[in-house]
């Protein structure tokens, strides 16, 4: 008798997925790349991402942190963190399609999730910041870019999981618009 079969767990790979479906707009050509090395299809990808929308808009769903964590499991690392006044956690998971980057999750008491993004992993070298013209698409993170090339102003982000910042060309002093999807740089833009 034909049934219908229970989806595979959502994990770690599929999350993956999810990651690249947001940056696909952007950088389709290293999209493709990172989906081949998952061993994932196109439908892997819009299915995962499917999935994930759903959990995110289920109504009686679990919370966002609670999510993450029953989809990457047990954080590598939980460390205390101040953002202004108030005191955070951020949970850090390992990427495999970025070795040097983890997932990181802001949370605030109560398990309130303020912020999930890439971010360099602890120990893992940068990498050397000269222009924001010489930035390749997926070479670095928000903070870094902001570290980089101050004054840095962060901008709206054209949808969710988007972050824009403006950024000062050291070289020029002119304003250049650096673009990230899950914090991960995407691409470039003129100075307003």
């Amino acid at each position: 008798m034909g049934g219908m079969t229970a989806p595979a767990p959502f994990g770690p790979l599929q999350f993956q997925l999810v990651l690249l479906r947001r940056m696909a707009d952007h950088q389709p050509g290293l999209v493709e790349e990172a989906r081949l090395e998952l061993s994932a299809s196109i439908a892997d990808m819009r299915e995962a991402n499917r999935r994930w929308q759903a959990m995110v808009r289920a109504p009686r769903g679990r919370g966002s942190l609670r999510r993450y964590r029953s989809v990457l499991g047990e954080p590598e690392a939980v460390l205390p963190r101040r953002v202004g006044d108030l005191e955070c956690e951020a949970l850090l998971w390992p990427v495999p399609l970025w070795p040097d980057l983890r997932f990181e999750v802001l949370a605030g008491p109560g398990g309130a999730v303020w912020n999930a993004w890439l971010v360099r992993a602890p120990g893992a070298a940068g990498p050397e910041l000269t222009s924001p013209d010489a930035l390749l698409p997926w070479s670095c993170t928000v903070d870094e870019a902001a570290r980089a090339f101050p004054p840095a102003r962060p901008m709206e982000g054209s949808a969710p999981t988007r972050w824009s910042l403006a950024v000062t060309d050291p070289a020029t002093g002119g304003e250049r618009i650096t673009e990230f999807t899950w914090g991960l740089f995407q691409r470039l833009l003129p100075g307003r």
